[in-house]
């Protein structure tokens, strides 16, 4: 398996930092993952490349990033970049994380990784290709509600996990908003309904052997506006309802046979305010049996940062491997085909 070239593997093992550049002026990272990824233990935002020079430059400046390029080539080419951060469109992801695969860099990919399951498969043997690491950026992985989740459950503090629960929606009919449009990826199931579909894989710890599903689609954009499944697991049961035109709502819920924990702000946390998870083991429908657990402000998207960073510096284990985006990716799939024949479906990795 070919490796980093010796140039670049000596400078990631000689750095205290991971250097990232950025590809594209893309508004979650402007808004959420630079800033944080800036405060990060273990991260630097080194660069950011624009289609558009003067927009890079712009961009560079007003967040005190370093280096600014007027094309995602030119900062691949860059041998002071470690990692790339991947937030273009649905459907550039793999094309670009491939590029940035070959150009030896590391890559930290938004979610949905990919547009379909045989995408994904590229991008695994792109990364065995290349021997660098590659990721998903699910950043509840590295946050610690969810960290305690994983900790509640392998305690068996509520008993045998038996049913998983989700909601997620907001409220957005823009025809020209990058969500709503098909040839983009657009839709609740690509761009929300795959956090729940995740959290239910996570808690599980396992791959559904099933899905059915009811998907509503909007009748000018054609995307899915509405999304309701059902995900058989060897263990249990997850069902969910995604929409990008209901209001904004999100929570979560995780029933075992002797209690259940409740995610307050699961996917969204806030990165002003502490976040909470409820814990009951009583079954009272009063909610007097409710404990709280109460977490100190923290922002996701610097603990993923560093997840992602002490894999590549230090060899830690990263938090969603390219063989976990494939499975969601398969669930995916799988219920758009339902959506479609109005069947169960298998999905097919």
């Amino acid at each position: 398996m070919p490796t980093m070239p010796r140039r670049r593997r000596y400078y990631a093992l000689m750095s205290t930092k991971l250097h990232f550049g950025v590809l594209s002026t893309a508004s979650i990272g402007i808004r959420k993952v630079i800033p944080a990824m800036q405060q990060g233990r273990l991260t630097t935002v080194s660069a950011i490349a624009s289609r558009d020079l003067a927009k890079a430059r712009e961009t560079a400046s007003a967040m005190g990033i370093p280096k600014a390029y007027g094309s995602y080539e030119e900062l691949l080419a860059d041998p002071e970049i470690d990692a790339i951060y991947n937030p273009l469109p649905n459907q550039l992801h793999v094309p670009w994380s491939i590029k940035a695969a070959e150009a030896g860099k590391h890559v930290l990919c938004e979610k949905p990784l990919s547009m379909n399951v045989a995408e994904a498969r590229s991008l695994i043997e792109a990364r065995d290709r290349t021997g660098v690491k590659i990721a998903e950026a699910f950043m509840i992985r590295s946050f610690h509600q969810w960290l305690r989740l994983r900790e509640l459950l392998d305690e068996r503090r509520i008993g045998e996990l038996r049913s998983v629960m989700g909601a997620f929606s907001y409220f957005n009919t823009d025809s020209a908003n990058i969500r709503n449009r098909i040839e983009t990826g657009g839709g609740g199931v690509y761009d929300i309904g795959c956090y729940l579909i995740h959290s239910s894989r996570f808690a599980f710890g396992q791959e559904p052997t099933r899905v059915v599903a009811a998907l509503d689609r909007d009748p000018q954009m054609g995307i899915d506006r509405l999304a309701s499944a059902i995900l058989e697991f060897p263990s249990g049961q997850a069902i969910f309802t995604c929409s990008t035109q209901l209001i904004a709502y999100q929570r979560i819920h995780f029933l075992g046979t002797r209690g259940r924990i409740e995610i307050e702000i699961p996917f969204n946390a806030p990165n002003d305010h502490p976040t909470r998870l409820f814990i009951d083991t009583t079954g009272n429908l009063t909610g007097s049996g409710i404990s709280t657990e109460t977490f100190a402000m923290g922002d996701q998207y610097t603990t993923q940062g560093d997840a992602f960073a002490d894999a590549v510096l230090n060899g830690a284990e990263l938090p969603v491997t390219l063989e976990d985006a494939l499975g969601n990716m398969a669930v995916i799939e799988a219920i758009f085909r339902s959506g479609a024949t109005g069947r169960w479906e298998i999905p097919e990795r």
